[in-house]
C-alpha cells in the first residue's frame, strides 16, 4: 500500500516513518518536530503537518509542575504517549524515555522502550547520551525499536553538567562530533543536538548521514524542535534565547477565562440560549 497522499503541508506522506526523515535529509529538505502531551495539541500539530511529535520528558515541567525533567515516571510518560499516538494520523510519535529507565543497562533500556511501543503506541523512542548509550541503542535497534539519540546539553544530566550550560565549545567540540558518530553507528535514525554552538552543529550535520534535530543549535541542522508551550506562548517568564515565540496563547486563555468568570458572576451566563425548556 502506498504511503504517498496529498497533504496540505509538508511532504505528501500518509504516515511519516523514520526512513522518510532520512530521505528528506538526503534531498536537503528540512522537517519540524514539536512536543505534544495530549490529544488536542497532537491533533492540531498533526493537521499542521508537523512531521514528528515528541512526547518529551519535558512534560515533567510543562504538565506535572516539577522543577526539572527528573521526577517524571515511566507510567506518566506512557499515559501521555498513549493519548498522543491515538490522536494522530500522519505524524511520527516519539516517546521520551525518562531518567532512570534505561541508563542501568542495555536490557533495562530495551524493556522500557518495548513498553512505549506496545502499551503506548509510540513509533520510536528517544534517549539521552552519546557514546555511553551505544549498548542501549544497539540493543533497541536489534530488537526492532527505532531510536533517536540526544546529545549536547542533556537535561536529565543537568546536575552532572553543572546546570543549563552550552556544550561543545572550544576543545569539547570534538566530543560532540564523536558522540554523534557513535550513536549513528549504533543504529540511531536521528540525533537531537541541544545547546550546541551553531558552527559545531553545522559540522555534525554535514558529516552525519542521519538527520540532526536542533534545539539551540543554530540553523544548519536538518530539523528543529521546540517545546510547544514555549513556542506558542503558553508559558510565561523568561524564555531561552533559542526560542522563537509564534503566538501568545496564555493571553488568549487568560482573556477567555476572565470573560467567563465575569459572565458567571454577573449572571450573564448562562442565558436563555443556553437553557433547556420544558
Amino acid at each position: 500500500m502506498s504511503e504517498e497522499v496529498d497533504a496540505p503541508y509538508g511532504p505528501t506522506i500518509k504516515r511519516v516513518r523514520t526512513h522518510h526523515l532520512q530521505e528528506m535529509k538526503r534531498r536537503g529538505e528540512r522537517w519540524a518536530m514539536l512536543t505534544a502531551y495530549d490529544m488536542y495539541t497532537a491533533q492540531v500539530f498533526d493537521e499542521a503537518g508537523v512531521e514528528v511529535l515528541l512526547v518529551g520528558d519535558s512534560a515533567s515541567n510543562n504538565v506535572f509542575g516539577n522543577e526539572t525533567s527528573l521526577p517524571v515516571t515511566v507510567e506518566e510518560m506512557l499515559s501521555l504517549t498513549r493519548g498522543v499516538s491515538r490522536s494522530v494520523t500522519r505524524s511520527l510519535v516519539l516517546g521520551d524515555l525518562p531518567f532512570g529507565s534505561y541508563q542501568a543497562s542495555a536490557e533495562q533500556g530495551y524493556l522500557t522502550a518495548t513498553r512505549f511501543m506496545k502499551e503506548a503506541g509510540a513509533h520510536a523512542v528517544k534517549l539521552e547520551g552519546g557514546r555511553e548509550m551505544v549498548p542501549q541503542i544497539e540493543r533497541m535497534t536489534r530488537g526492532g525499536i527505532p531510536v533517536c539519540a540526544h546529545i549536547g546539553f542533556t537535561p536529565q544530566s543537568e546536575h552532572a553538567l553543572g546546570g543549563y550550560r552550552i556544550q561543545g565549545r572550544g576543545e569539547t567540540a570534538q566530543r560532540i562530533l564523536d558522540d554523534a558518530k557513535a550513536v549513528q553507528d549504533a543504529g540511531a535514525f536521528a540525533v537531537v543536538l541541544e545547546m550546541v554552538p551553531g558552527d559545531v552543529a553545522a559540522r555534525v550535520t554535514e558529516e552525519l548521514e542521519i538527520p540532526t534535530v536542533g534545539i539551540g543549535a543554530g540553523p544548519e541542522c536538518d530539523a528543529q524542535v521546540l517545546v510547544w508551550q514555549d513556542a506558542f506562548g503558553l508559558r510565561s517568564g523568561r524564555l531561552p534565547r533559542f526560542v522563537k515565540q509564534y503566538a501568545d496563547v496564555r493571553t488568549v486563555l487568560l482573556d477567555a477565562a476572565t470573560a467567563y468568570t465575569q459572565d458567571v458572576r454577573s449572571g450573564t451566563f448562562p442565558g436563555p440560549e443556553h437553557t433547556f425548556e420544558t
